[in-house]
């Protein structure tokens, strides 16, 4: 099976999914897949130089590779790729719209408000904010133009440098609690990470430095544990999930908050989820492996499904 291995983009996280892609060659199985490297430097290398590949192994990260196009223009072509379909990657990757929905399913998230503008801004009433707050943009990864703001003096500042990065800023309340993040692969729940960077909060450079940050699995409480299992299905669930996610949690007071939900999270050598799934004894090759394969069975249900669909209603 000819593999095309796609990475790169055109997001602000390109260089991240360099760094995924890099370690997917490295590790895909030879003696089953032929990989093919396809770095995407413009949205129409998607289509021009996926041609002969069978199966799109997507290393990509942000928009126009999380956020649901890749898997059209894909779905189009006729090439099966990894992870979520269109809607749930769509859905995902705006934070508001996914916050929206897990409020409604009954999961705990932080407080936020979203602003389009400074002149948005100034009509927020930011006594009524309760501080300290996390500002990012609502679409990005990678904690790229996400920081820590402790009073309303430097807020606006926050948003104008994250309103660089998307045309929608979420500010959000910083919940200060201990950090999880639960990786689901195929429906089942991988070991739970508990994550301790050592800056303020889960930044990037406490996410792709070396040494910057302590991860280790977590033994929780039954009730505890119950509780994240809970909220961690019932995101994978609500946002039409499949494959593998990873689902970002900050515990508090045993309430367990849900961050954001990543459809194509990081495979770098210091990414949450091929650590989740070594403490699970499942390696790199072997976890590329079973992600591939879920894929296929997915799509395959997918086809099936349309193929129904148009039968009925022809």
């Amino acid at each position: 099976m000819k593999v095309g291995i796609i990475m790169g983009g055109v997001s602000s996280e390109r260089e991240v999914s360099l760094q995924t892609g890099k370690q997917m060659m490295v590790h895909l199985n030879k003696s089953k897949y032929s990989p093919i490297p396809i770095d995407i430097k413009d949205k129409r290398d998607l289509i021009t130089k996926t041609n002969g590949i069978d199966f799109a192994l997507l290393a990509l990260h942000g928009n126009f590779g999380e956020d649901g196009t890749v898997q059209a223009t894909l779905e189009t072509l006729g090439i099966p790729y990894t992870g979520s379909g269109v809607l749930s990657s769509s859905i995902c990757m705006d934070k508001d719209m996914s916050k929206r929905l897990l409020r409604q399913a009954g999961v705990y998230t932080p407080d936020w408000i979203n602003v389009s503008s400074l002149e948005e801004l100034s009509t927020v009433d930011t006594e009524a904010i309760e501080f300290p707050v996390i500002v990012k943009p609502n679409s990005g990864g990678s904690s790229i133009g996400t920081q820590l703001v402790r009073s309303a003096e430097f807020l606006e500042e926050a948003v104008c440098r994250a309103l660089k990065w998307d045309r929608q800023v979420m500010i959000e309340r910083y919940i200060e609690g201990e950090e999880l993040t639960y990786s689901i692969l195929d429906g089942k729940l991988l070991p739970i990470l508990s994550i301790k960077p050592k800056a303020e909060f889960f930044d990037y450079v406490s996410k792709y430095e070396a040494g910057e940050e302590e991860e280790q699995v977590v033994q929780l409480t039954d009730e505890l544990q119950n509780q994240v299992n809970e909220a961690a299905l019932k995101c994978y669930s609500s946002l039409k999930c499949s494959v593998y996610a990873r689902i970002d949690l900050m515990l508090k007071d045993g309430v367990v908050y849900v961050l954001e939900v990543n459809t194509l999270p990081g495979m770098t050598q210091t990414s949450l989820f091929p650590q989740s799934a070594r403490a699970d004894g499942i390696e790199y090759e072997g976890l590329l492996d079973r992600i591939i394969t879920a894929s296929l069975e997915e799509r395959s249900k997918e086809n099936l499904c349309n193929r129904e669909k148009n039968r009925y209603v022809s």
